[in-house]
């Protein structure tokens, strides 16, 4: 190769290596054996506002007086010793003064990293070269990696506590619906062994088993309501609602089951008039919840307060009582959902941890709070809820008051249409209407009732219908549409109550759509199906 190709060759190279180095995104500066600077690149003059011009000839601790004092001048010493220095921001921080970028203004200073090294020419270290870079949009997306991954470490926390929340919540679910189911299955089975039955033992058998019946049924029903509310579902039907009369209906739920226990109830109603708008089904409910609550941490002798006050716009229900009361560390959780104070195979209280949960719910639903304390010296727990007032009206429910009991009508004369796919809802069923006068009719399925109408006289027809719901084949509503098709004199126009294990509200409404007058719930309440068949044909006889 000729000389001028050699000269042609390292200029070209030398040239590509100034482009190199001053279209980089790093910082480039060399400095000679004194530490002066001889190259400063153009990344160096736009973070560090120094011109090129201004420092070549200059020694960099001249330019960074600080450099010496934070021992970067040992940094140098090693590179002109032929040692290289790697500058990691997390050691050194920021190696030199320079100033952010409008992109890095969150930086005091910026974060830098690099190297320092020798400059070689041939076999001799004739300077120093200093590699800078801006390491904010690493450490930025470094910062960012760490949120998230905190975040997933606390979404993973949360999952997993709510995974074992959730088993601790099936084993205790399995537990208390196994517990009344073990009690029924128990007494129907020593029934069923005995060919003659002492009345004393039947009774107790029968008590047993309808007490478990109920408390099975209120679990369903709690699980169903607390769903309705988790999914926004769980509509209220308001009205004015006189308290008082809210109060008496639950207290007379509870009742029965008090006097078992031999426990106390003491009403107190100073303000007979006080009207809230509300659900009167509800509120009902909620001071069930309460009751129930209260009987179950009470021992037997002791005593349930229930009061009643106004307290400003506002009306006042507490409901108290001689228990132990609820220890410090729970009573901030006392209304979550599923949380139990004790959730041990030892513990002493049963109950699924959703009746005090429905309480807030409910209550909050209605505009009001409901609050829960100790009863200090007195022992016991408080609960106390306020509603907003309507109005107040004086009613002569005040004051101390004893057991009620409502009536049941009688429904002599009554033909009653009964409808069942299942044999043994059914002969309930006909048991419960027959004792209290009806005359029963019975079919299988919804043709079989279809056929019976259509077999009587006119002069005989049913006065109502009371149907279930879920049916193999053709289901209570088909069965309420074909009846609808008939003539008002083969039976068209004939009441007709829905009777279903499918109890939401939508179920209620598809129902009363489909044709049906009312709706009652299954496990069914005798009482409630009588006043329904007395509400419904009533009006037409």
């Amino acid at each position: 190769m000729s000389s001028n190709l050699v000269f042609k060759s390292t200029h070209v190279q030398a040239a590509v290596t100034r482009w190199f180095i001053e279209q980089s995104r790093q910082g480039f500066f060399a400095t000679d054996r004194h530490c002066k600077v001889v190259v400063w690149n153009r990344w160096m003059q736009v973070h560090s506002g120094l011109a090129a011009a201004d420092v070549i000839g200059r020694s960099i601790f001249e330019i960074y007086p600080d450099a010496e004092a934070r021992g970067i001048n040992e940094y140098y010493t090693s590179a002109l010793s032929g040692q290289v220095t790697i500058v990691s921001y997390g050691l050194h921080r920021h190696l030199f003064p320079f100033r952010p970028t409008d992109a890095d203004l969150a930086f005091d200073t910026m974060p830098q990293s690099g190297q320092i090294g020798p400059l070689v020419h041939g076999d001799e270290i004739i300077g120093t070269l200093t590699v800078l870079e801006d390491v904010s949009d690493r450490l930025s997306a470094e910062a960012q990696l760490r949120t998230q991954i905190e975040a997933q470490q606390n979404a993973r926390g949360i999952a997993e506590r709510a995974l074992r929340a959730k088993d601790e919540f099936l084993s205790t679910l399995s537990h208390e619906m196994r517990t009344p189911l073990n009690a029924v299955l128990g007494w129907a089975k020593i029934l069923m062994a005995r060919t003659e039955v002492d009345p004393a033992l039947l009774d107790r058998a029968l008590h047993v088993i309808e007490r478990n019946a109920v408390a099975q049924a209120k679990m369903i029903d709690d699980l169903l309501d607390m769903s309705r509310v988790v999914a926004g579902k769980l509509r209220l039907e308001t009205q004015p609602v006189e308290l008082v009369t809210v109060l008496i209906a639950a207290v007379d739920v509870v009742m029965p089951a008090a006097s078992a226990k031999k426990i106390t109830i003491h009403t107190r109603f100073d303000h007979g008039g006080l009207r809230v708008q509300g659900d009167p089904d509800r509120l009902q409910q909620v001071v069930w919840n309460l009751l129930s609550n209260a009987m179950k941490f009470t021992e037997p002798g002791g005593t349930i307060i229930v009061k009643l006050e106004a307290a400003g716009a506002v009306a006042r229900i507490v409901v108290s009582d001689s228990g132990p009361g609820i220890s410090e560390e729970f009573l901030p959780h006392v209304f979550e959902r599923f949380r139990q104070n004790d959730t041990s195979s030892a513990r002493r209280y049963g109950g699924l941890g959703l009746g005090l949960a429905l309480v807030r719910e409910l209550i909050e639903m209605h505009g009001g709070t409901v609050t829960a304390a100790n009863g200090g010296d007195a022992g016991g727990a408080t609960f106390m809820i306020e509603l907003p007032l309507v109005t107040s009206t004086p009613l002569d429910l005040a004051g101390e008051r004893s057991d009620v009991r409502p009536v049941t009508p009688s429904l002599a004369g009554v033909r009653v249409l009964v409808v069942d796919d299942e044999a043994d809802s059914r002969e309930v069923a006909v048991r419960v209407l027959e004792e209290c006068g009806a005359c029963v009719t019975a079919a299988g399925s919804s043709a079989a009732a279809i056929e019976g109408l259509r077999a009587v006289e006119s002069d005989d027809l049913p006065h109502v219908i009371v149907s279930d719901i879920g049916m193999p084949r053709e289901d209570g509503y088909s069965l309420i549409r074909q009846v609808r098709r008939l003539t008002p004199e083969r039976g068209g126009r004939i009441p007709a109550i829905a009777v279903s294990g499918y109890a939401t509200p939508e179920d209620v409404k598809q129902a009363r759509a489909a044709g049906y007058e009312m709706h009652v719930a299954k496990p069914m309440n005798s009482v409630d199906l009588i006043l329904a068949i007395h509400d419904v044909t009533r009006a037409g006889r």
